[in-house]
Formats: C-alpha cells, sequence, structure tokens
C-alpha cells in the first residue's frame, strides 16, 4: 500500500510502499500527481534501480529532456549525471550546485514540469550530510502578495533569459567560463509567460517569476520591471516559503518545477563525492486536461473557481 507522509512543513512528503523499478499503476500515478501539487517535493527512499528504471519512471509524467553528452548516462540521453567525481583525470559528469535560486527551463517556450533525481554517493562532514536542496513554495509566495500587487501583475508576462543565468555564473569570483556566443544564443532565446501562472495540477495561481532567469516584466517600463522583480525576488524566497531537502543515498527526489523554485548548496569539496542521476520532465503534456487522471480533474476545477 503507498503511504505519504508530509513533512509538516511548507513542502515535502515522503511516498513509502512504491517500488519505482516497476511501471507505475494508474491509481498510483493519479495519487502521486495529487501529492506533487499538494506537497511540491516527494521523497522516495531506499530506491534501488538502474538509469533505465529512472527514465521509464520520470516519462509516465511527460517527455523527457535528451542531450547527448559525456554527462549522460550511456546509451540513455535521457539520463544526465550530476556529480564532482572525475576518474581517469575526466569529469564523470556535470555539477549542479551553486546555480542559486531557479527553476529550471523556464527560459524555453515549454518551460520544465518535474526534476526526478536519485542520490548514489551523497557527501558527508563529520556525520552531517552535504549538498542539501533547497525549494521555496510559489503557491504561498502568490497567496501572500500585496492586493496591489496582484491587480497590477494581473495578466502580465516576464522574459525569462538563459544568458542571465550564464551570466550571473560568469561573474563568480574563479569562473573561466566565456560569453555565450552568438550561436549560443540563438539555440536559446529568451521566451515569455505569465507572471502568475495557473498550477496544471491544482489550478490555483503560483508566482511564475524566479531570479534565476526572469529579466523583464512586459508591461512595465523599465524602471517598474526592475523595481517589481527585485521586490518578487525577495519576497518569494523569504524563510516562511522555504524547504530542505538532506539527501540519503537511495533517495529519489521529485519536485514541481511550476509551484517551487530550487537552490543546490555547493557546500562540500572536490574530494567529497556526490554522485546523482537525473530526469528532467517538459511540460510537454501536464496542461492538457485530458492527461490528468479523472479523480484530480474535479478537484482542480474547484480550485480554479
Amino acid at each position: 500500500m503507498t503511504d505519504i507522509a508530509p513533512t509538516g512543513k511548507i513542502l515535502g512528503a515522503t511516498v513509502r510502499g512504491l517500488d519505482l523499478s516497476r511501471p507505475l499503476a494508474e491509481q498510483d500515478f493519479a495519487a502521486l500527481l495529487a501529492a506533487l501539487g499538494a506537497h511540491g517535493v516527494l521523497r522516495f527512499p531506499a530506491q534501488a534501480i538502474t538509469p533505465a528504471q529512472l527514465r521509464d519512471f520520470s516519462a509516465r509524467f511527460g517527455g523527457l529532456q535528451r542531450t547527448v553528452s559525456d554527462a549522460n548516462e550511456p546509451g540513455i540521453p535521457e539520463v544526465s549525471i550530476l556529480s564532482n567525481i572525475v576518474e581517469n583525470g575526466r569529469p564523470i559528469g556535470i555539477a549542479d550546485a551553486g546555480q542559486d535560486w531557479h527553476t529550471d527551463m523556464s527560459y524555453n517556450p515549454t518551460v520544465g514540469f518535474v526534476n526526478v533525481l536519485h542520490a548514489l554517493k551523497v557527501p558527508r562532514r563529520d556525520g552531517r550530510a552535504l549538498g542539501s536542496t533547497s525549494f521555496a513554495n510559489m503557491h504561498a509566495a502568490y497567496e501572500d502578495l500585496p492586493a496591489d500587487v496582484k491587480r497590477e501583475l494581473d495578466g502580465a508576462t516576464a522574459v525569462h533569459d538563459f544568458n542571465k543565468f550564464w551570466e550571473n555564473m560568469r561573474a563568480r569570483p574563479g569562473s573561466e567560463r566565456p560569453p555565450l556566443s552568438p550561436e549560443q544564443r540563438a539555440k536559446r532565446p529568451p521566451s515569455t509567460h505569465p507572471v502568475f501562472l495557473a498550477h496544471p495540477i491544482t489550478g490555483r495561481k503560483v508566482l511564475y517569476c524566479n531570479p534565476g532567469y526572469a529579466i523583464r516584466i512586459n508591461e512595465l517600463d523599465a524602471h517598474r520591471s526592475d523595481e517589481m522583480l527585485e521586490f518578487l525576488f525577495a519576497h518569494q524566497l523569504q524563510a516562511k516559503y522555504q524547504y530542505t531537502h538532506e539527501w540519503t543515498e537511495g533517495d529519489v527526489l521529485m519536485w514541481d518545477h511550476i509551484g517551487t523554485l530550487h537552490n543546490a548548496w555547493p557546500d562540500y569539496l572536490p574530494h567529497e563525492h556526490r554522485l546523482i542521476k537525473r530526469c528532467q520532465v517538459m511540460a510537454d503534456r501536464i496542461f492538457d486536461p485530458a492527461f490528468l487522471p479523472t479523480a484530480i480533474r474535479p478537484a482542480r476545477a474547484a480550485a480554479a473557481h
């Protein structure tokens, strides 16, 4: 039997009783979607799954990002390797910590829906796990906005640009990243999304405007846009909206990109090894009402009204 136990905090629940190496039954899929909308971050502890099984579980929730890279699982381009481990002088993955607060793929026309990560090695120091991931609740951040801000931004849109993230990383001490070339920028042009987005599972509004990628609110003049973005970024990152997950080997962690922001903390050293396999699920199906199981549709409709 599947058991979903909330953390009791602003985000997060632990899911027990599911073996993710096996295909999801329809009722389990519906329960996980509902829990994802309610809790934003789901932990499945003690999962022993292969990269192919991680891919197959993730694909139940939408289309998977595919890349051809040395940082992918060999033969499985949907599974990325997040790691600081170097073998024979070559890194075996890419680092994902230290990117600051953001939500993945908001710079894409088709945004990210969920991340699914499987922890294989977790760095520790003095018995304490390092490399935790923090999250912020964008349902709550929207609900707490002042009424005048909600009115001013009703129907507004924001530009999200990958180059903002890239330049922020280049500005860090010791960075050797070159600027994006015109060809690289052309492959990832800015995208525009509503500042207030109706969440596809809950039907409630979320604040979809993150400090990692958002650069301009289109309906405001430049000065007011900068002023408003500064306010929104400070508002959404208040401690009361945050929850931090401390990793354990075997954890599969799934989180909702639309209803949360996240930040992976780079508090470990090169010899303190971290190894995680990841699938990035795109929101290419979730906005289609037919995608949602029947059990979720009435609750979402009620929330929207």
